[in-house]
């Protein structure tokens, strides 16, 4: 018996460009402190979220992971039609089936990629970016577009104290492909089952058909997320350096998943990042957008420092599951 060819790709991977697509209505917190009876002043205070982006009931998360990704192909300069893996990270598809990815991927003009839909909550885009990296360096793709997508403006409880006043709609993309150099490090990823309960939908969709419970809506125990993001994920995030081989110092930029301003700026003094290292804000006007908090901070990012281009940048996902993902990319 003759042996299976097997498959290899280039040596290293690089982040190409990235795309972005937010919901088209900034609301802001004095739109919701009625039924939550909270407060702008509150609000602000504990999450740093002053307006919020929500998409228009027409718009659904396919519509805005489509507008994302074609800015980052476009952006990239590559022939849409050499894109040949499509990943996109999402909560809130509109259908359990057909995927997100699929739908993407015919969008752009990149049929037949493989193409396939990732539920990772907030750590999504990162796990996605790991996928792809990993993937293309197996050879089995060569140009990759990785996708956060959420329209969790569906999913809200405008009554819920715990995180309806949090969340945001929006899409971010990235082009990844091949490089000469190493542009994204091993991912620091993984799992907490056991506290599933912390974070995540409050009733199943066959409750809500058998008339058992209302439609579901996100809910989260904030003192439990909070712990554990500020105290479990700088773990993370100091081991994602160490398998990097960076110093915090070495720092262009830090990337986190936009959850709330207070756990950015306990993260920033955990790490002892220098005050060269720009750390990305996205979550003032764009509020939570889960899977696609950090491409679309990583995009705002570049668009308001182009001079970061080819600094590193340590960006980490962490959310429902629990999960968690962390890597250092080199920035496009």
């Amino acid at each position: 018996m003759t042996g299976l060819t097997q498959a290899t790709g280039p040596a290293y991977t690089r982040i190409y460009a990235y795309g972005a697509a937010r919901g088209e209505n900034a609301v802001p917190n004095e739109d919701l402190v009625g039924p939550i009876d909270s407060s702008d002043e509150w609000i602000r205070q504990r999450t740093g979220i002053v307006t919020r982006v929500r998409a228009d009931a027409g718009t659904d998360a396919i519509d805005l992971a489509t507008e994302a990704a074609k800015e980052a192909v476009a952006t990239a300069g590559i022939d849409p039609a050499d894109v040949d893996l499509v990943i996109v990270a999402t909560i809130s598809n509109p259908k359990q089936t057909p995927s997100v990815s699929a739908i993407v991927a015919d969008r752009i003009g990149a049929n037949p990629a493989a193409a396939y839909d990732m539920n990772a909550a907030c750590a999504g885009y990162a796990y996605g970016i790991a996928q792809a990296d990993a993937l293309i360096r197996a050879g089995a793709a060569r140009y990759a577009v990785v996708i956060g997508a959420e329209k969790l403006s569906d999913i809200v409880d405008p009554t819920d104290r715990s995180i309806s006043f949090l969340l945001g709609d929006g899409a971010g993309a990235a082009v990844v492909g091949p490089s000469d150099t190493p542009g994204i490090s091993p991912a620091v990823w993984g799992s907490d089952g056991s506290k599933a309960d912390a974070v995540g939908m409050n009733h199943t969709l066959v409750d809500f058909r058998d008339g058992k419970a209302p439609w579901p809506t996100l809910r989260q125990e904030g003192p439990t997320v909070f712990r554990w993001a500020v105290w479990e994920m700088v773990k993370v995030a100091r081991e994602a350096l160490e398998k990097a081989g960076v110093e915090a110092s070495d720092l262009a930029a830090f990337i986190p998943h936009q959850a709330n301003m207070r756990i950015v700026d306990e993260f920033a003094k955990q790490l002892k990042l220098p005050e060269s290292t720009v750390i990305a804000r996205d979550i003032e006007t764009t509020g939570n957008t889960s899977a696609a908090s950090i491409p679309l901070a990583s995009h705002r990012l570049m668009q308001e420092h182009p001079e970061l281009s080819g600094g590193l940048a340590l960006q980490i996902g962490f959310g429902a599951g629990l999960v968690f993902a962390a890597q250092v990319v080199v920035l496009p």
